[in-house]
């Protein structure tokens, strides 16, 4: 079984930062893309940033020059390294990952979710 679990949420000021980190366990034979989504109350679930197995980033318009997405494929985790934060980020941040569980079989994975409030 392969289960992601975040770590990092928290309550945090408007201009501070916050570092997000998701990890994937469970057997499988290799990781591709991992992302980070967001779900504010009331709106639909979006993409924050993502990445890819070389380690290829994309960010969605929100995300650009503020925050920073990496992985360590070693660790098979994934980090969102968030700065300047203002308060329309909050909202659940969710950890996205394509896993290969064997040669075969490629399934999508979502872990429990992390809130991150910004206020003050």
């Amino acid at each position: 079984q392969v289960q992601l679990v975040e770590s990092g949420g928290g309550l945090v000021q408007p201009g501070g930062s916050l570092r997000l980190s998701c990890v994937v366990s469970g057997t499988f034979f290799r990781i591709d893309g991992m992302g980070w989504y967001r779900q504010a109350p009331g709106k639909q679930r979006e993409l924050v940033a993502g990445i890819a197995l070389g380690g290829s980033p994309n960010y969605a318009d929100p995300a650009k020059g503020r925050f920073t997405i990496s992985r360590d494929n070693a660790k098979s985790t994934v980090y969102l390294q968030m700065n300047s934060l203002k308060p329309e980020d909050t909202a659940v941040y969710y950890c996205n990952a394509q896993v290969w569980r064997n040669l075969v079989s490629l399934n999508e994975y979502w872990g429990q979710g992390t809130q991150v409030t910004v206020s003050s």
